[in-house]
C-alpha cells in the first residue's frame, strides 16, 4: 500500500499530458502515413542522461542535508546539556533558558526550511535564525558569569559556530541545488519528444501489430516524465512533497526524550 502512495506521487498532470501527446502523435503519424526510424539513442543522450545526473545530484545534496541537519541536532542538544550540567549554580535557571534556546532554535529552522520563498530570498525566517544564535551567544556569557569556566564556555562556542555551519550548508542547498540550465534543457525535450518520436513509434509492428506502437509510446512517455517527477521531489528536500524529504519539525520530540521531569 505505502509504494502504491509512493508511486501516485510521481504521476501528474505533466505525466498524463506527455503521454496523451505521445499516443495521439502516434495515431496522426499512422493517419499521415508518416514513418520513420530514428535512433533510440538520441532519447539517452538529450533526456536520460541529463536526468539520471540531475537526479543523483539532487540525491547527493539531500544526504549533505540530512548529515548538516543531524549535526546541527547533536551540537543544540549538547550545548542544552552544556546549560544544564556545567554551572556549578542555578542549574534549573540555565537549565530552562537552554532548553527554551533549543526549543526556538528548532522552530526557526523549520520554519525557514518549510518556507520555500525565504529560502530563495533570505527573507522572513532567516533573522529569526540567527537571532536565536544570537541569543545562545548572548547565553554563554550568562554561563561564565554563573560559574562556568572560560574553557567550557569557549567549547560552547564552538559548538555554536558548528551548528551555524551546518545551517549554512543546509541553506545552500536549498538555494543552489542542481543546474538549473541542465533541468531546462532535459524538460524541454521531455515535452517537444512526443512530437518528434511519433513516427518512430508509429512504424512499430506496424500493420501486423498496431498496439504494439502505442504500448512503447506509452511506457516511453509514462517512464521519462516519472524520472523527472522524481527529480523534482529530490530537487527541494525541505518542502515536504516528496516522500524522501528531512523532517524538521522535531524540536519538541528531541527536547521532551532530553529534559529531565
Amino acid at each position: 500500500m505505502t509504494t502504491l502512495i509512493h508511486f501516485r506521487k510521481v504521476v501528474d498532470y505533466q505525466t498524463i499530458i506527455v503521454t496523451v501527446l505521445a499516443l495521439a502523435g502516434v495515431w496522426i503519424s499512422r493517419q499521415l502515413d508518416i514513418t520513420f526510424d530514428l535512433p533510440t539513442n538520441l532519447i539517452g543522450i538529450a533526456i536520460i542522461f541529463p536526468l539520471v545526473f540531475s537526479i543523483a545530484g539532487a540525491y547527493r545534496q539531500r544526504e549533505d542535508a540530512l548529515k548538516s541537519f543531524a549535526s546541527i541536532k547533536g551540537h543544540a542538544i549538547a550545548l542544552y546539556y552544556a546549560h544544564r550540567d556545567w554551572p556549578p549554580q542555578d542549574n534549573e535557571v540555565h537549565a530552562q533558558r537552554g532548553a527554551a534556546l533549543t526549543r526556538q532554535l528548532f522552530s526557526a529552522i523549520a520554519a525557514y526550511f518549510s518556507d520555500g520563498r525565504s529560502v530563495l530570498t533570505d527573507v522572513d525566517s532567516l533573522p529569526q535564525v540567527y537571532a536565536v544564535f544570537d541569543e545562545f551567544s548572548q547565553s554563554h556569557e550568562l554561563l561564565r558569569q554563573g560559574g562556568v569556566t572560560s574553557g567550557e564556555v569557549s567549547r560552547a562556542n564552538q559548538y555554536l559556530r558548528a551548528m551555524m555551519i551546518e545551517f549554512e550548508k543546509m541553506h545552500n542547498v536549498g538555494r543552489y541545488r542542481t543546474p538549473v540550465a541542465l533541468r531546462a534543457y532535459s524538460r524541454l525535450f521531455i515535452n517537444v519528444f512526443p512530437i518528434i518520436f511519433a513516427p518512430f513509434f508509429a512504424g512499430i509492428g506496424y500493420p501486423e501489430y498496431p498496439i504494439a506502437g502505442y504500448v512503447v509510446a506509452f511506457l516511453y512517455s509514462f517512464v521519462l516524465v516519472s524520472l523527472d517527477n522524481i527529480q523534482d521531489q529530490l530537487e527541494n528536500p525541505y518542502d515536504g512533497v516528496g516522500p524522501d524529504d528531512l523532517h524538521l519539525n522535531i524540536g519538541d520530540l528531541y527536547m521532551d526524550m532530553v529534559e529531565r521531569p
